[in-house]
């Protein structure tokens, strides 16, 4: 695999830059070795990268374009990460953890937000209203100005094109956080907009500790509007340091989604379920499968169903596991790893039975086994606290109304999930499940064009599908008085 250069910068204004705060570490989570050092920004680098996105924006160089015209730099964006697919993925892999073949996946659905937000960018229209013979009434839509985008380490290439795309398509520049363990990837953002000609200061990316930079560029008074996504004690202090600019956010802040699967359930086609719905991306994804409500009657057979796939996943390095298959990478950071150890094993000395998994990899980097728990009950804290790693929950449950009281028992509210062969029960469950998206038989169905994002403490606002386009423009009515 081709080396990685040692040293990142930022991107302010068109150009590449240090940053203030000196420099920090990338480690490599298969090895536990440094990978490369990327340049830190402080408050000041954010100031400067909130000053150029906020002059693009009053310059109207955005909002002067056909939106056609805009829409087909945004799809050129997406055209370029796929150009670039293989370098990203070797970088994407080695910074994140997840499997390259993982990593192809990511890019592709990165390219595919680009392609779909800016087919979109055109479709933004207002609309006449009508006030009788002596007015003329109408909306027009008009982009909130500078977006600045706080971006999570678990999909940093995936996630900064949902956010991103949605708002250059509305005619928005924006400044991009960049995930302080895993933000090399985000460059190739800034060499996109670039190459497809985007102005200067359209597009500016910048790595910083959450509680410097990231709080610096919440709270700026030059920012418009707000996408969040991450843990609920940050999304509270963002959302927080946004009311006092007044200012919109998006914040998407996980979950403990869960799969009520009733006793009709096909467990073959299941068993694929388990696969994607917490083993992918070692279980760090925030829609993950980490909760399975199984009829009492199925119960047993789920858990060794459960037990084959966890046992079946081969676990080690993702540079080294190019093919699709069954196989997992490491987590992100031995932290997240150890943190993930101590809650299976809290789960256990609460009564839970650790039946496959739940110990590191005997080796360095930040492995840990494929995880199923047993005989977990409601009130254990593995039921109800995210662990964002590859560790899957198995709840037992004797009628419908029980089954829902369980799926709806945590503070969290993103997806669920109801399997089932009666379509008349599955969607009596879809409509009293507290979540923002539903799955009905497949795990993760849907895509970019369908909204995404959560109910109580999973956040607010939602990504994804044209919902996502009025996140970046806000309305304005303009009325004229006609002479008669």
């Amino acid at each position: 695999m081709a080396d990685i250069k040692p040293y990142w910068q930022n991107y302010i204004d068109g150009a590449w830059v240090d940053g203030g705060a000196g420099r920090i570490d990338v480690t490599d989570p298969a090895t536990g070795e440094t990978l490369a050092e990327h340049a830190l920004a402080d408050v000041a680098d954010v100031d400067r990268a909130v000053m150029a996105a906020r002059r693009v924006h009053l310059s109207g160089a955005l909002t002067a374009m056909r939106p056609i015209e805009r829409g087909r730099m945004v799809q050129a964006m997406g055209r370029f990460l796929l150009e670039h697919k293989d370098e990203i993925a070797r970088v994407l892999t080695r910074e994140q953890g997840k499997p390259l073949w993982e990593s192809h996946i990511e890019i592709e659905g990165a390219a595919l937000y680009f392609e779909y937000y800016g087919n979109q960018a055109s479709t933004v229209e207002g609309r006449s209203i009508p006030l009788g013979a002596g007015y003329m009434d109408w909306t027009e839509y008009e982009p909130f100005g500078v977006s600045a985008q706080i971006i999570p380490w678990n999909y940093p290439i995936e996630m900064t094109a949902r956010s991103l795309a949605a708002a250059l398509a509305t005619g928005n520049a924006c400044v991009i956080k960049s995930p302080e363990m895993t933000p090399l990837t985000n460059a190739w953002f800034a060499l996109a907009s670039e190459a497809v000609g985007f102005p200067k200061g359209t597009v500016n990316v910048i790595c910083g500790l959450g509680h410097d930079a990231g709080a610096a560029l919440a709270g700026h008074p030059g920012v418009n509007q707000i996408v969040f996504t991450g843990s609920v004690p940050t999304g509270i202090a963002i959302a927080t340091a946004a009311a006092q600019n007044v200012v919109p956010c998006v914040l998407e802040l996980g979950g403990k989604s869960a799969a009520i699967v009733h006793d009709d359930a096909d467990l073959d086609a299941f068993e694929n379920d388990i696969r994607w719905g917490i083993y992918f991306n070692a279980g760090q994804v925030c829609s993950a499968m980490s909760r399975v409500i199984v009829h009492e009657s199925r119960h047993d057979e789920l858990v060794a169903r459960a037990e084959n796939v966890a046992k079946s996943l081969s676990v080690g390095p993702g540079a080294e596991r190019d093919t699709f298959g069954a196989n997992m990478g490491a987590m992100v950071s031995e932290g997240q790893r150890d943190r993930a150890v101590g809650m299976v094993a809290r789960a256990a000395e609460q009564g839970a039975t650790v039946v496959a998994g739940g110990r590191k990899l005997n080796r360095a980097g930040a492995f840990l086994e494929p995880t199923v728990l047993a005989g977990v009950t409601p009130e254990m804290e593995i039921a109800s606290n995210e662990v964002f790693g590859p560790v899957l929950s198995v709840l037992s449950f004797k009628d419908e109304a029980e089954a829902l009281e369980i799926a709806n028992g945590t503070d969290y509210g993103l997806v669920g999930g109801v399997f089932t062969a009666d379509l008349d029960r599955a969607t009596r469950a879809a409509r009293q499940m507290r979540t923002g998206q539903v799955f009905v038989n497949e795990w993760y169905a849907g895509g970019v064009e369908t909204p995404f994002g959560g109910f109580g403490k999973s956040g607010y606002g939602r990504e994804k599908g044209r919902e996502a386009l009025w996140n970046y423009v806000q309305t304005k009515n303009i009325a004229i008085r006609l002479k008669g």
